[in-house]
């Protein structure tokens, strides 16, 4: 027989990046930051903004801060709104799950008074033009008008799986009209220097297509090399 376990584990926020690492973030496209990791760091592709007519900010960069769900539920959610700091995006998990939603307007009210910068979530939401007047970014899989519950059991300030990737409280979550990308918080210092590179290496391939580069160098090289074979 299994045993009860509680409503909600709970591990406080410990760990958040500095004012300055935050801020090497804003506003650098999530494309930039999955190459500064070589690839990796993104949420599955199902996760994208709710709204895309610009009525809400485009781009957000903040710690942080796991609430993992079970399906159709969402006290781990709630719960988290008191352990919330200035800044934080609300990453909560629901487990996948589309039958219902995993927030609604008056849940990201309450996120946005508590500080939240965004609210993550890997299933539905709801309640779109009263999330819009709360000027509260979010990222999830869609809309749905069906309402959750809040039994539990759930978990705050824990790792958890979300899109394909681990995320724990203290991570860097970088969102924008192309998706979510999760920075691991002991990388943050090493991505913040790839961040750098992948600025130069972006700024000199845009002034070369500036100058009317339609085929890369290394691509006509290929071609006229013998590791390519033409057939007719």
């Amino acid at each position: 027989m299994i045993e009860e376990p509680p409503k909600l584990t709970i591990r406080r926020p410990a760990r958040r990046p500095s004012a300055e690492q935050i801020a090497a973030f804003r506003d650098v496209p999530t494309s930039f930051v999955v190459d500064a990791m070589k690839g990796a760091g993104a949420l599955d592709q199902a996760i994208r903004p709710l709204e895309h007519g610009g009525r809400l900010p485009g781009h957000v960069a903040g710690p942080a801060l796991t609430a993992a769900n079970g399906p159709a539920d969402i006290l781990a959610t709630l719960a988290a709104l008191a352990f919330l700091r200035e800044g934080d995006v609300l990453v909560a998990g629901a487990s996948g799950y589309a039958g219902c939603a995993a927030a609604g307007d008056k849940l990201a009210a309450m996120a946005r008074n508590a500080g939240a910068a965004a609210i993550v979530t890997d299933g539905p939401m709801r309640d779109l033009e009263g999330i819009v007047a709360t000027g509260l970014p979010a990222w999830c899989t869609g809309l749905t008008p069906a309402s959750p519950y809040s039994t539990g059991p759930g978990r705050v300030g824990l790792p958890m799986q979300i899109g394909g990737q681990r995320v724990d409280t203290g991570d860097m979550i970088v969102a924008d009209s192309d998706g979510v990308v999760v920075v691991p918080y002991e990388r943050i210092d090493e991505v913040i220097e790839g961040i750098a590179r992948v600025r130069a290496a972006e700024a000199a391939l845009d002034a070369e297509i500036a100058g009317g580069m339609a085929v890369p160098p290394d691509i006509i090289d290929l071609l006229a090399s013998e590791a390519v074979e033409y057939v007719d």
